[in-house]
């Protein structure tokens, strides 16, 4: 298993986590839940999405972990509530603090309190100009949580939220479907009808700059939807020329910038094998480059190393990443990117302009120049 600082936390999370959501839906029995986590632990996993507000799943998940619950990082959300019976959102105080204060009696503290689903200006508002922010400050100051973090599906308000400064962490849908839809578009409407090509403008400038943004101030992103509800990966569904294999859709998000840990939904053990195969594949197996090149990434990296080798041994991708923070606003470059950046044992004045690189790139972005860019704003 490979690790990655969760942003500024002090928390390590596997690369690849678990979203529990499936042992609720697929009415997985106790028996399963049990061996499927013990083989996540047994396997490196440390963090857990726990979203569902049903007592009944929560309490499996804890008796599953069992006396191994000090190896997992749970993820927890206030404001998931099921109301008769139906996952809901909700901002009620009273039933808020009912759901999420049950959790707590069952797993003890929350490494990760999650401000359930702000996908909307509504949503912002409900969360941010209400009791419900405080209540999730208090859970931290009592040490009932370790960090508090987000969840959304929308960039724009994501962005708005990251922005307040109180978020540590954020838990976002991220594939390479959804990154070439425009910002407003409704990934739900694409995932219940079809994912609709037509709509796939080239990748989504809001989404690079949210993913950018995190990465700026230290936010921890981990993922969702990383296959697009398996929609990705189905010859029927796929909304490219071929489907993607898991390995393809699993790199692809672990290169976008800020991102920790991805988080597949997987209710079996069989399941999670096949997500946890990606550590053996080769990288020529992992790279999803070719199955985007007909969607309009033209001059955006990817930062899919199709470049290298780089005779300077250049490491052209995080160069890359560097840049595109520090584009965000280069007057105010926060100190830890330029440390990054000038802790790279080869960086972008080292680039002898040989073209290999740019000959290699299916994306034809311009990476001389971008060197040259790097060296400008970050030596």
């Amino acid at each position: 298993m490979e690790y990655r600082q969760l942003g500024k936390t002090e928390l390590k999370v596997s690369t690849i986590g678990l979203g529990c959501e499936y042992f609720d839906v697929a009415k997985v029995p106790f028996s399963e839940t049990e061996k499927t986590i013990n083989y996540a632990l047994d396997n490196g996993i440390n963090i857990f999405d726990v979203f569902m507000p049903g007592r009944e799943i929560r309490e499996d998940i804890k008796n599953a972990l069992g006396n191994r619950r000090s190896e997992a990082i749970i993820q927890g959300h206030i404001g998931s509530t099921d109301v008769n019976l139906q996952y809901d959102i909700s901002r009620d105080m009273p039933t808020v603090k009912k759901y999420f204060e049950d959790m707590l009696r069952i797993f003890g503290r929350i490494e990760i309190g999650m401000l359930f689903f702000i996908d909307s200006e509504d949503d912002y508002k409900s969360v941010f100009e209400t009791e419900f922010i405080t209540y999730a400050q208090k859970l931290k100051q009592q040490g009932d949580i370790g960090h508090i973090g987000f969840s959304s599906h929308n960039p724009i308000t994501a962005i708005k939220v990251v922005e307040t400064g109180v978020v540590e962490t954020m838990l976002f849908s991220i594939n390479p479907a959804f990154d070439l839809m425009p910002e407003d578009e409704n990934i739900f409407n694409h995932l219940q009808n079809g994912f609709n090509r037509e709509r796939f403008l080239g990748i989504d400038p809001t989404r690079a700059a949210l993913y950018n943004l995190c990465e700026q101030k230290g936010i921890g992103i981990t993922v969702m939807k990383p296959l697009g509800s398996g929609k990705l990966i189905s010859p029927e569904h796929t909304p490219f020329e071929k489907p993607l294999t898991i390995g393809q859709c699993l790199q692809y998000a672990l290169d976008r910038p800020g991102v920790a840990s991805i988080l597949p939904g997987c209710k079996s053990v069989e399941e999670l094998q096949g997500v946890l195969n990606y550590f053996t594949l080769s990288e020529e197996e992992k790279d999803y480059s070719q199955i985007l090149m007909n969607k309009n990434f033209k001059g955006a990296c990817v930062y899919c190393n199709h470049c290298q080798p780089c005779p300077m041994t250049i490491d052209i991708a995080a160069v890359n990443k560097y840049l595109d923070i520090a584009k965000l606003d280069p007057k105010n470059i926060p100190p830890s990117v330029i440390s990054h950046y000038q802790n790279l044992k080869y960086r972008g004045e080292h680039c002898i302009e040989c073209g290999h690189c740019e000959h290699n790139c299916p994306f034809d972005v311009p990476v001389i120049s971008n060197m040259q860019e790097a060296d400008h704003l970050l030596a």
